[in-house]
């Protein structure tokens, strides 16, 4: 039969041959893939060592977790400061202070910002309602804590009498308040002033403070609405002597001094930059309401802060 081959053309015989040579390589490059790809005994017992490794350090969490009582607000990496029990105020020490006294970087970091955002520890027990304080290190530190004459109440407080009528415990537990009919000017009050208002607390106060710098005065005493919390019937106990102390200065503040004010943005300071820098001065606020930033609101509310000199 082999000798029927050559009854073939020459071009039939050398495609024929071509074919055998395609299918032989095909065939090898499948016999040398799967060789290759066949793990070897070494990868295997490899895998098996990571697996085991990665079990244990699950098995090593469970059980440090059932060791633990209450939640640990530490980190696992956390570089433990050595404990020195010592005498703090809670309001005035820092990170590196509240840390060695044993405390989480956690714990200390809900610490300031508590102090951050208004709050104050009149109390050592103040500072056991701080979130993730655990009672047992609170109880440690209690006899520790010093509360500063700052952030003691005024002496001129209600005083509040513990214990019964014979003993001389008496401690002041909030500043008097003012009587009704006081009249507070809303633009020169401090802080130690307006808690003696009924309603005020010292975050309150400290809030309207607060605003009240970043407008640069109040022009009219319904703008306290624009304050959290603050409701229409604590009007009554201010007055306004004057108008904005510090006003935006059109002609001559920069574009973050402008979109800082509460009734700015960077849109409206940025219009305001252009237009000195295409024409020149601004002359007045007839000039700023054809702006398309500025809308009628926006005129009225800003027409007491505006200084073209």
């Amino acid at each position: 039969m082999w000798k029927d081959f050559f009854y073939y053309t020459k071009s039939e015989r050398r495609a024929i041959v071509v074919l055998l040579l395609v299918l032989a390589v095909v065939f090898s490059f499948l016999f040398a893939f799967r060789w290759a790809g066949t793990p070897s005994s070494e990868s295997f017992s490899s895998g098996d060592a990571e697996l085991d490794s990665f079990m244990s350090s699950l098995q090593e969490r469970k059980q440090v977790k059932k060791g633990v009582g209450k939640r640990s607000y530490s980190k696992p990496g956390e570089v433990r400061t050595p404990v020195v029990l010592r005498p703090f105020d809670p309001n005035t020490a820092d990170s590196a202070s509240l840390r060695s006294l044993g405390l989480s970087a956690f714990v200390t970091r809900n610490i300031l910002r508590y102090r951050a955002s208004g709050g104050v520890f009149r109390t050592a027990e103040s500072l056991s309602r701080i979130y993730g304080m655990e009672d047992t290190l609170f109880q440690k530190l209690k006899p520790y804590v010093v509360i500063g004459p700052a952030y003691v109440p005024h002496s001129d407080s209600v005083l509040s009498r513990y214990g019964g009528k014979d003993t001389a415990d008496v401690r002041p537990m909030y500043p008097a308040k003012y009587p009704e009919g006081t009249l507070v000017s809303l633009n020169e009050a401090d802080t130690s002033q307006l808690v003696r208002i009924p309603g005020i607390g010292s975050g309150l106060a400290r809030m309207i403070v607060s605003y009240r710098e970043r407008l640069g005065g109040f022009s009219n005493i319904g703008q306290l609405q624009e304050i959290p919390h603050v409701g229409r019937e604590l009007n009554r106990w201010f007055r306004l002597d004057g108008g904005p102390y510090r006003k935006l200065r059109v002609n001559r503040d920069g574009i973050d001094r402008l979109r800082n004010h509460p009734y700015m943005d960077f849109y409206k300071a940025k219009a305001i930059l252009e237009y000195r820098r295409k024409r020149g001065r601004l002359d007045g606020i007839s000039q700023i309401s054809m702006f398309r930033e500025f809308e009628e609101a926006d005129i009225s509310r800003l027409s007491p802060y505006f200084s073209f000199d």
